[in-house]
């Protein structure tokens, strides 16, 4: 399966969004739903949890990708994520950073190829 990165260098086939949606998997979205509303302080419901992966332009994705600064800076600047921005790593990715560091590898292995 073709990887698919996330704007913010989340591996979206790694995403339980992106599991859920593809396997149509409803407990891992009441799991995932109880988690995320846990760990960030939302209301999310089970049905809200799918997704297609954050640069697919047609088709599902999780409400958040809807509001998300870091995506809306890579698609007015019609990008595909942050790592091939001339000015990566911006002060708003590296907050990013904090809370999935993972990503930062990810988009810093893609940046220094």
């Amino acid at each position: 399966m073709k990887k698919i990165i996330a704007c913010c260098g989340i591996v979206c086939i790694e995403c339980p969004a992106y599991i859920a949606f593809k396997n149509d998997d409803d407990e891992l979205r009441k799991k995932t739903a109880k988690q995320w509303s846990e760990e960030f302080k939302a209301d999310i419901k089970p049905e809200n949890i799918n997704c297609v992966g954050c640069i697919v332009k047609k088709g599902i994705h999780f409400s958040h990708c809807f509001e998300c600064e870091i995506r809306k800076c890579c698609q007015e600047k019609n990008i595909d994520n942050c790592a091939i921005c001339n000015l990566f790593p911006c002060q708003r990715i590296s907050d990013f950073f904090k809370f999935v560091p993972t990503a930062k590898t990810v988009l810093e292995d893609i940046h220094n190829k």
